[in-house]
């Protein structure tokens, strides 16, 4: 098998990362099969570099010439294979493009419009895939803080139900036990609050209104940063 040579003569080759993607499997798994076929003295003229993911961290990728990387992809199903050998007919067509030398002007206009469009392409698909990253990293963490959230309010829900937060208070006894004058609309913060943690207020029996809200511990921390146990810290506030 004869290898193509690029401009600077070195032969055609195919990265271990561009292989990973074709054959479906983790860049890792691909280089400790290369690492393998290199111990054995059966792979010839591939090449290993360090460069830099799209993350910033360092990976060891191969580079082999098109035998090498048959013979790395042989033990792969055959639709994998065949992935690999379209890819290769493909870089020799590109190869052989590249080196086809324009024998009038408006060739050399055709040939430099190719390679702008196919420079394009492969930026703008190099664009892509790093933005397609960054955007499934957000979405991911968002997701992440979001169920964390609501974990968290779970946990606090269940805290109350069991006993561990059990006091309810109305306004009118958090003010005379703090001090503290609550606007007429203070309700409206609290009753928020105990939905959003799923509880919900109690009646107690008012001398003035007949009966009033008093609204869970959970709520008044939330809204006010008050603490029921800390006021009443020996029975039900009414």
């Amino acid at each position: 098998m004869k290898e193509l040579m690029t401009f600077g003569g070195q032969p055609l080759t195919m990265s271990s990362r561009e292989i990973a993607d074709l054959v479906d499997a983790r860049h890792n798994d691909v280089v400790a099969t290369i690492d393998r076929l290199f111990a054995k003295g059966l792979l010839r003229s591939s090449r290993k570099t360090r460069r830099e993911e799209t993350g910033g961290r360092p990976i060891d990728v191969y580079d082999l010439t098109e035998r090498d990387t048959h013979l790395v992809v042989s033990g792969y199903s055959d639709e994998h294979r065949a992935r690999v050998i379209d890819r290769w007919q493909e870089l020799e067509a590109q190869q052989t493009q590249a080196f086809a030398i324009p024998k009038s002007l408006p060739e050399a206009l055709r040939l430099a419009a190719d390679l702008s469009e196919q420079n394009e392409r492969l930026a703008l698909e190099r664009d892509t895939a790093v933005r397609t990253k960054a955007e499934i990293g957000s979405r991911r963490e968002a997701t992440a803080m979001a169920t964390a959230a609501a974990k968290a309010k779970e946990v606090a829900r269940l805290k109350h139900e069991l006993g561990r937060s059990q006091q309810h208070a109305t306004v009118i006894a958090v003010e005379k036990a703090t001090g503290r004058k609550f606007a007429k609309n203070a309700y409206v913060a609290l009753r928020r609050a105990t939905k959003e943690y799923g509880l919900a207020a109690v009646e107690v029996v008012d001398a003035r209104y007949g009966s009033v809200k008093a609204w869970p511990a959970i709520a008044w921390r939330e809204a006010y940063a008050v603490e029921l146990a800390d006021i009443f810290p020996s029975a039900e506030a009414a």
